[in-house]
């Protein structure tokens, strides 16, 4: 059997730290960057003698995004102690949930190239992050505390994904909520939005689930896309062997593109839960829930809506936009100054998204200078091909399109006459291609657009030549 006759299943553990300026349980700040050690006291460091105070600002979070993932929220949870020993956590346990979760029972619908899907949601629960290990190079490790007591929820997908695309789409769309409403910055250079992935194989058909291993704090999309891939290819040819699967923890390396075993994965049991003492149990009426449900803005899904029915975009087109909020008002900014949506909506998923770094969303262009170059495009100034050459220009210097086709003399030839003189030296040059399109072979006549528009140097109406080329091919 080969790579095709097996599929993955992946669920996806995402770490969401919230933008709250306190931390979980005590008055430390939470902010990115400080020296190490600065931001860190007795009670998030879990000193004997202290008490923790839960911030009800994070509970109001954590609703906020259940509610936007379509959860059912608790009027009962609880906090539970997660026993285990790193030295990333002083106090040798984790405040978390166990079986009573805030969020349960939610779902994302995502789009992929290969269609829609629904992707369920386990769970979302708060708990604690823990703090940060600086391994020198030199040997030894260092600890820093800062992040310790950071307030985070997980967010747990059903195991429903079978692809990296689909595991991109997901966290994309989860990202994008998670912006929406406002409850983290989702800086995933920051941490602030890093992933779990939990895959496992098995041949396409059966029902039973392989055995899963997880990779650990995946903190970028083409980092996961590549894990995973990597991962399935290692597995399946592990089974292949006739090699058994091992349940464990395993990481990324970024520069050899691989994964590494760590450590055997630990199962719930392991973890000896128990409710924490310290915290009392957490219990929302029907008054807070409705005074959270109403503050949630308007979410990724209705604005796709949107973009579907004004700008005439479709799903797939409208999911990747809105997919990264910031794309999306970037998108909105510039819709205002043009009519050509669907050229501006192409410009920003084919040049603009090639040219923006990993995981990046900072787009040098401003929104009304790349309207202006959609509507050069519209009313037919330039063609697509010089706008791929005037955008390269904008990206270095963020500049008024017309100023750049002026100067270089980029407009598009639309005059029928001149095209057809060049039609005519193609044609008289390129028997053959001609003799191939006659005789049924399609493919000769892009080669002769092709052929033409290099003689034009790439500035003739493309769709103006293939109308002269079929009139006299006839």
């Amino acid at each position: 059997m080969g790579i095709k006759d097996y599929e993955m299943v992946i669920g996806l553990e995402v770490h969401v730290e919230l933008k709250t300026k306190s931390k979980i349980f005590c008055g430390c700040s939470t902010e990115f960057g400080g020296d190490p050690n600065t931001q860190c006291c007795p009670i998030c460091m879990g000193m004997p003698g202290t008490l923790p105070v839960l911030n009800g600002k994070v509970v109001d979070y954590a609703i906020k995004a259940g509610l936007a993932t379509n959860c059912t929220i608790a009027s009962f949870s609880k906090q539970d102690r997660k026993n285990y020993f790193y030295p990333d956590l002083p106090k040798a346990y984790q405040i978390s949930q166990y079986d009573l979760p805030l969020c349960e029972h939610g779902f994302l619908d995502i789009e992929s190239e290969s269609g829609s899907k629904r992707i369920g949601i386990t769970r979302i629960h708060i708990e604690e992050d823990a703090g940060k290990l600086v391994h020198k190079e030199n040997g030894g490790t260092l600890i820093d505390y800062n992040r310790c007591g950071v307030p985070l929820i997980e967010i747990v997908s059903e195991p429903d994904i079978r692809s990296a695309e689909e595991a991109k789409a997901y966290l994309q769309k989860l990202r994008a909520i998670m912006l929406y409403v406002d409850v983290s910055d989702c800086k995933m250079n920051e941490g602030s939005f890093r992933c779990d992935v939990n895959l496992s194989v098995r041949k396409i058909g059966e029902e039973k689930l392989g055995t899963r291993t997880e990779m650990k704090n995946l903190n970028s999309f083409q980092f996961i896309s590549n894990a995973i891939e990597f991962e399935f290819q290692r597995q399946v040819q592990a089974v292949e062997n006739g090699e058994e699967i091992v349940q464990e923890t395993r990481r990324y390396d970024q520069t050899t593109k691989k994964t590494f075993s760590m450590r055997k994965k630990e199962d719930a049991h392991d973890y000896r839960y128990f409710p924490d003492p310290d915290l009392m149990p957490i219990i929302i009426n029907a008054d807070k829930l409705q005074e959270i449900k109403i503050s949630i803005p308007q979410l990724p899904d209705e604005r796709k809506t949107i973009y579907m029915s004004e700008y005439g975009l479709t799903p797939y087109d409208a999911e990747q936009l809105v997919n990264i909020k910031e794309i999306a008002d970037y998108f909105e900014s510039a819709a205002k100054i043009t009519s050509h949506h669907k050229i501006l909506a192409n410009l920003i998923l084919s040049e603009i998204f090639r040219l923006l770094p990993q995981d990046s969303f900072d787009i040098p262009i401003s929104p009304a200078n790349l309207a202006n170059l959609t509507n050069l495009i519209g009313d037919e100034i330039v063609n697509s091909s010089t706008a791929k050459k005037v955008i390269q220009e904008m990206w270095i210097k963020d500049q008024d399109p017309q100023g750049i086709v002026n100067e270089q003399g980029l407009e598009q030839i639309n005059d029928e006459t001149i095209l057809e003189e060049y039609v005519t030296e193609v044609l008289n040059k390129n028997k053959k291609s001609v003799d191939d399109y006659l005789s049924g072979k399609g493919k000769a006549l892009q080669a002769m657009i092709g052929q033409t528009m290099a003689i034009t140097k790439g500035k003739g109406n493309p769709t103006k030549i293939q109308k002269i080329l079929m009139e006299r091919l006839k």
